[in-house]
């Protein structure tokens, strides 16, 4: 609020800061020309042209006023509506926004094999499927094959396929097992020019999950990173040594000077790339620690150095930008909304990549026979969380997320991490972390839920655990032992005794309630271990226009085909108070069939 005063050489008119709609910035307008142009402005007619210039005014300064605001408020993350505003904002926390989800599991993959002379499998006939082979479900859903899968291996199951006139095996049925992911693979060429710094190289589909490869004519290699401050990433070679059969990978920090970073928005996805050239390269291979720790400079003692890891190489320009090249990019999309497919729907081999060890010695036929042969099977549903994140459900995990400081301590950065695992690698739907005060070092009990096709809550399976185990240990604490669980899913159906206004359709108001819970449970999902209140199904049956009160309200197991087989006591879960129902700790619940688990009467 502003003052007035008079002094020899200028008058301080008063002016009211806190006016900002219409109405009332209009009104000081009024109250400003009567008190200080109460002699030549006296024209207050709603009609006059005067008003029409204090209307002018105030709708300017209203206009001005609701874009400020706006414009304050969608610059913090914690009041921001616009949905690519929180996108753009959790960046800058570090959030990395995925819309296009992936969904992995584990397929059976049966080929028919030869005998040899003696009746056995013949061994120079066991191929190899290579990854990026591609397979399709009965809905048209894409699949990739993430890893070569051998026949000859021990593992695989053998039977006999085919006999002859005297019973002896002429082919046999090998069954091997594989992962993959949903999705096709994209490949596409970009004509790089001059150097520029911090190259974009935009991608021709948004739906991008993961990027496989990038490589310039030259043959150098780009590898996506974290973030372009990254210049060391973590390779699993093949271990050729004698212990091999126990630890078949070597873990080996590579340098990648030659590095960009994925950034996804709602229509759009593209490669970040750094703003050095490749003539300030000065090294591409890890540096010698000692190099960087005892730097003694002429001294004849050491001062205390911090070991920082990203000066093991000598680049300094966040990566180095490709410049007069092509890019080759090979990456994987998702095109449909939904990539998650029942059990024993994966059915249909589409691009097979299959090949055999001296393949000019073996016969043709045999080989084009093993081919036809093919076939794959899903025997467990393949899936994921394919729901697109809301603006509440994004702030939520970036304030988890940047709170961990890529470091797992508390329960919260456990379940946040577990949220941020990349969207190529699989995902969960819900997560609950709980310390095992029973086991001898306190283990971490993880419990995870996934959802189907038809977004109903299944158990996760086993491809997206081991990806979550490997995603876990690069932030979890040393001491820190988890193990991963299945959560328990418990189905509830609701049975409500209502009254309803006598001079109005009973039938009417009972399917608007019903109707109403149906919407309410809908758009309601439960976390592990969160409590089922009962007063909210009391609240949303009272807001029904014709309803005079409710009577009762029940929820009672669903159990039997289409359900869970979790078995769960109502009346001992209950509170006292009759409010709400408790949750166990590692168990969800669940309304599944609102259509008809939700049954209502009225009197």
């Amino acid at each position: 609020m502003g003052s007035e005063f008079t002094n020899s050489k200028k008058k301080i008119k008063l002016i009211n800061y806190t006016s900002r709609d219409y109405n009332s910035i209009k009104d000081d307008l009024v109250g400003y020309a009567k008190r200080y142009y109460s002699e030549s402005f006296k024209d207050f007619n709603e009609a006059s042209f005067g008003a029409l210039v204090l209307d002018s005014v105030s709708y300017v300064g209203d206009v001005l006023s609701f874009y400020l605001d706006y414009q304050a408020n969608e610059s913090f993350l914690d009041t921001a509506i616009e949905y690519d505003n929180v996108i753009r904002l959790a960046r800058q926390l570090g959030y990395k926004y995925s819309a296009a989800g992936s969904s992995m599991g584990k397929v059976f993959i049966y080929a028919s094999i030869p005998a040899d002379s003696t009746g056995a499998p013949d061994e120079a006939y066991y191929p190899t499927l290579r990854a990026g082979s591609t397979f399709s479900s009965v809905d048209g859903t894409l699949f990739t094959l993430t890893e070569d899968v051998y026949f000859g291996t021990v593992t695989n199951e053998i039977l006999v396929a085919e006999v002859d006139s005297n019973n002896n095996p002429t082919k046999f049925a090998v069954r091997a097992t594989g992962n993959v992911v949903s999705g096709r693979t994209m490949r596409e060429t970009v004509t790089i020019g001059a150097f520029e710094k911090f190259r974009r190289v935009d991608l021709s589909n948004p739906n991008v999950t993961e990027v496989i490869s990038v490589v310039d004519s030259e043959g150098h290699t780009y590898h996506e990173v974290n973030h372009l401050a990254q210049e060391i990433v973590y390779k699993a070679l093949r271990n050729n040594n004698a212990d091999k059969s126990s630890v078949p990978s070597i873990l080996k920090a590579v340098p990648v000077p030659r590095r960009f970073v994925l950034e996804r928005t709602r229509t759009l996805s593209y490669l970040q790339f750094g703003y050095g050239s490749a003539s300030e390269l000065t090294n591409q291979s890890v540096v010698d620690p000692s190099k960087i720790t005892l730097r003694l400079h002429g001294r004849d003692f050491i001062t205390e150095r911090e070991f920082d890891p990203t000066n093991l190489t000598d680049t300094d320009k966040f990566g180095i930008a490709p410049a007069d090249t092509n890019l080759i990019i090979s990456y994987r999309i998702n095109e449909g909304n939904d990539v998650n497919v029942a059990s024993r729907r994966l059915t249909k081999i589409v691009a097979p990549k299959l090949q055999f060890e001296n393949m000019g010695s073996l016969d043709r036929i045999k080989r084009s026979q093993i081919r036809a042969s093919l076939e794959v099977l899903n025997e467990d549903p393949i899936s994921g969380d394919m729901t697109i994140p809301t603006t509440e459900e994004i702030k939520q995990r970036v304030f988890s997320y940047y709170a961990t400081q890529n470091r797992a301590v508390t329960i919260e950065d456990y379940q946040a991490i577990t949220y941020a695992m990349p969207s190529g690698f699989g995902a969960v739907k819900r997560c609950a972390i709980l310390r095992d005060f029973d086991s001898f070092k306190r283990n971490l009990n993880l419990y995870l839920m996934s959802e189907d096709e038809n977004g109903y809550l299944i158990t996760t399976n086993s491809t997206i655990k081991q990806n979550l185990k490997t995603w876990l240990s690069r932030y979890k604490m040393i001491n820190d032992t988890i193990d991963i669980l299945d959560a328990k899913v418990v189905n509830f159906g609701i049975e409500f005794v209502i009254v309803t206004d006598f001079s109005e359709n009973k039938f009417d108001a009972l399917a608007e309630a019903t109707t109403r819970l149906r919407n309410f449970f809908v758009n309601t999902n439960y976390d592990i271990g969160e409590p089922l209140f009962i007063t909210d199904i009391y609240k949303e049956l009272q807001k029904v226009a014709n309803v005079i009160d409710v009577l009762d309200v029940k929820l009672v197991a669903k159990e039997g085909t289409g359900y869970s087989s979790t078995t769960f006591d109502f009346n001992e879960h209950l509170s006292l108070d009759g409010r709400y129902l408790n949750a166990d700790k590692d168990s969800i619940f669940e309304l599944k069939y609102p259509t008809v688990d939700i049954q209502g009467s009225v009197v």
